[in-house]
């Protein structure tokens, strides 16, 4: 609203065009199905009837359902479908094997009582050294994915944290909070590569690393 105000040029209004009932009728089908399908996601988590992982499935389904309404299933989406899903599984899971082979040789060689002992030394007392921990997860986002930080970074720092007396629900929430602002933080913001791929031919990737700057400001 105070862009608009400024800058009046930058939020002009959208032209006047009468009311056509086809279009809204039209517009009206096409919201539904979406709608519908978030509402049996979002639904069955907020109702108790289904987890998060359990809800992720459910979702699944009604995609596949909306494809076959539309007769949008055929034989060859559903292989590449399936090729698609092997290799992000594959990946997904040769990340957690690694980091778990990392984590164990890294508490053999006792890396984690390294780390421990540096969080414990640092001058700032605990609210000072969570946010110490929490910062550094911001800038480990810049580089790197959430399932690293989350099988990597998260085992090592909680010890800590509830060593220090912190809830370890809401450290959790506020590690995610950080996961999430990473999404927008470049070069490896998953979020800003999403919006590349629907933005018009005119936007550039610099354009929207300029455009996350305030989102990433409201998070931190």
């Amino acid at each position: 609203m105070i862009y608009g105000l400024v800058r009046p040029e930058g939020a002009p209004a959208a032209p006047r065009e009468p009311f056509d009932r086809q279009a809204a009728v039209s517009l009206f089908l096409a919201i539904v199905p979406p709608a519908a399908l978030i509402l049996m996601v979002l639904g069955s988590i907020f109702l108790g009837l289904a987890t998060p992982t359990e809800a992720a499935g459910v979702g699944a389904a009604g995609a596949l359902l909306l494809a076959w309404i539309k007769r949008e299933v055929n034989p060859g989406v559903m292989r590449e479908v399936l090729r698609e899903t092997t290799i992000t599984t594959g990946f997904i899971f040769a990340v957690m094997l690694g980091a778990t082979a990392f984590a164990l040789v890294f508490r053999g060689l006792d890396g984690d009582v390294l780390i421990e002992e540096a969080l414990l030394s640092l001058p700032f007392g605990p609210n000072g050294i969570v946010f110490s921990i929490l910062f550094a997860t911001f800038l480990l986002g810049f580089f790197l994915d959430w399932i690293e930080l989350t099988l990597i970074i998260l085992p090592l720092v909680a010890p800590v944290v509830i060593g220090l007396g912190f809830d370890p629900v809401w450290f959790t929430i506020m590690f995610a909070v950080c996961l999430q602002t990473s999404f927008l933080t470049p070069p490896v913001g998953f979020a800003l590569f999403y919006l590349k791929g629907v933005a018009p031919p005119g936007v550039t990737v610099t354009t929207i690393y300029r455009g996350v700057v305030p989102f990433i400001g409201c998070r931190c």
